[in-house]
């Protein structure tokens, strides 16, 4: 084939030309990509906090615990923030490039939208991989570390913090209430003691006029300072009737008194690595395979041991009445014995009894009935639970392939999505990706709970999200393609219009009808 010097050029500057764009194109999509990613973090991470403030209040956490929490937590949301960053980042990206005159431009010069679409969609099928490395390698060791430290938080008592006018029963033992609290000093008045050390109610109380508290250095003890006060205690008697109580006390006065109280749990003790190391989110691709293959194994071996249990359960026949002395016939529950029995004719054996005896079948009969029922219950219930814990490590398998897949949907609904309705910033854009990414969020939490309950496959559950947004990334792709104005409100309002003109056209055609014929 012979090419002519002009048209080799031409096609030099066009391959040179689709670079540029190419690179123009990474250049406009990393940045939002960056920028949206950190915000949907950010704000996953703040919707945690919302959820979980109750439980860090209060705790007097230092700033590096609170970090590392909050660290550990913004791994576990990577896979869930990078779909969304992704369908906002492209939505921005050629939604800017649409509003800019910036897509036609490119069309016009023969670059088709898929070609423009090439390098990103590339670039988001490397994110998509490196998503799944990290959800396999790097997502169960932070869920791990995270969750062992918020159980860690959780044990953790709360600070010293006694508030006026109210009981107060932080400290283990002791219930305190005070009327007044100096703000500057921290002295506290009119102080109100219920000592519950020896487990006998409140046999000791103590009031004093003012007083302080502190924890000591270390913070292993509490140290408590009262002033101007009296201490009632209730005297045990020991080998006494209650008729013969005296019920004798000891009253204290005192001028100055220090209580020292031993304090447990107010320190962040730090549990071992591994604590939840079992739980299906801890673990990888490898790991969950190999432990749901365990389980299936387990599960199909009980199955067996039932039915071969169930083989060798004894049936007894009811005596054959027209011999005198005959007593029940003791026989497994094989097939060929299972049949016989069957041919029994029970109304007529039933029907030769005496009313004792059928007084005593009847009975026997409703306590079989009784028990066969709690045994197949608890069987049934005991599967169920087998089955739920299978589901869910499949749950979490799929999981790590459906959150990297994701990223491919979005963008395909992005992209040309942004294409079509030609609006950039974060307005237009948050708003549609948000209402995508709430569908895509409800059929993934329905699937997964109908996965759970073992109402549908694994593969239809946990893939539904991506198999019905799939076609209409396709669908919105061959639509901006086409220079579609699907999504265009001018359109519907001249579509809008049209209607209503036929409309009044009809009616007044109709009336003036009516008026002639009148």
């Amino acid at each position: 084939m012979i090419f002519h010097k002009n048209e080799v050029v031409l096609h030099f500057k066009c391959k040179h030309t689709v670079k540029k764009v190419d690179r123009f194109l990474l250049k406009s999509f990393i940045g939002p990509l960056i920028l949206t990613f950190f915000i949907v973090l950010i704000i996953l991470l703040l919707q945690f906090l919302w959820m979980y403030v109750d439980e860090l209040a209060g705790k007097g956490l230092d700033l590096m615990t609170v970090t590392e929490l909050l660290y550990h937590f913004a791994l576990t949301f990577v896979p869930t923030a990078l779909p969304l960053g992704i369908l906002l980042a492209s939505l921005m990206t050629f939604g800017n490039m649409g509003e800019f005159s910036e897509l036609s431009a490119l069309k016009s010069s023969g670059i088709s939208l898929q070609r423009i679409m090439r390098p990103l969609v590339i670039l988001i099928s490397f994110v998509a991989i490196i998503s799944f490395f990290f959800s396999n390698n790097v997502l169960p060791y932070s869920t791990d570390k995270a969750r062992t430290l918020l159980w860690d938080i959780r044990r953790k008592k709360p600070d010293i913090n006694v508030q006026a006018g109210t009981f107060y029963n932080g400290v283990p033992d002791f219930s305190i209430k005070i009327t007044t609290k100096d703000p500057v000093t921290n002295r506290m008045y009119n102080l109100i003691i219920y000592d519950h050390r020896e487990r006998r109610g409140n046999y000791s109380v103590i009031l004093a006029d003012s007083g302080y508290m502190k924890s000591t250095k270390d913070e292993t003890g509490l140290i408590m300072t009262l002033f101007n006060g009296h201490g009632y205690t209730e005297m045990e008697e020991k080998n006494v009737s209650p008729s013969l109580r005296k019920y004798p006390s000891r009253i204290d006065d005192f001028k100055e008194q220090t209580i020292v109280i031993p304090l447990t749990g107010f320190d962040l003790q730090r549990s071992e690595e591994g604590l939840f190391k079992s739980n299906a989110a801890m673990l990888n691709i490898s790991q969950l395979t190999f432990t749901i293959d365990s389980l299936y194994r387990k599960h199909n071996e009980k199955i067996d041991k039932e039915f071969k249990d169930f083989k060798n359960v004894k049936l007894y026949t009811v005596r054959n009445p027209h011999v005198q002395g005959s007593k029940p016939i003791e026989q497994t529950a094989s097939p060929e014995n299972t049949k016989k029995q069957i041919k029994f004719d029970t109304k007529k054996l039933y029907d030769s009894l005496t009313i004792g005896e059928k007084s005593e079948v009847l009975t026997r009969a409703v306590e079989s009935l009784k028990e066969g029922t709690s045994i197949i219950f608890e069987k049934n219930e005991s599967t169920r639970y087998e089955i739920r814990a299978i589901r869910r490590f499949e749950v979490e398998w799929n999981k790590k392939l459906t959150l990297s897949f994701a990223c491919i949907v979005f963008f395909l609904i992005g992209a040309p999505l942004g294409a079509i309705i030609r609006k950039g910033g974060l307005g237009t854009p948050a708003v549609i990706s948000i209402f995508f990414f709430v569908i895509y969020y409800v059929i993934s939490i329905t699937g997964q709970k109908l996965v759970e309950d073992d109402v549908v496959g694994t593969f239809a559950g946990m893939w539904a999200a991506s198999y019905i947004l799939l076609p209409i990334g396709i669908f919105l792709t061959y639509k901006a393609t086409t220079d579609s104005v699907i999504l265009n409100i001018e359109t519907y309002l001249i579509f809008f219009k049209k209607i209503g003109e036929k409309i009044y056209r009809i009616f007044i055609n109709g009336s003036g009808k009516n008026n002639s014929t009148d």
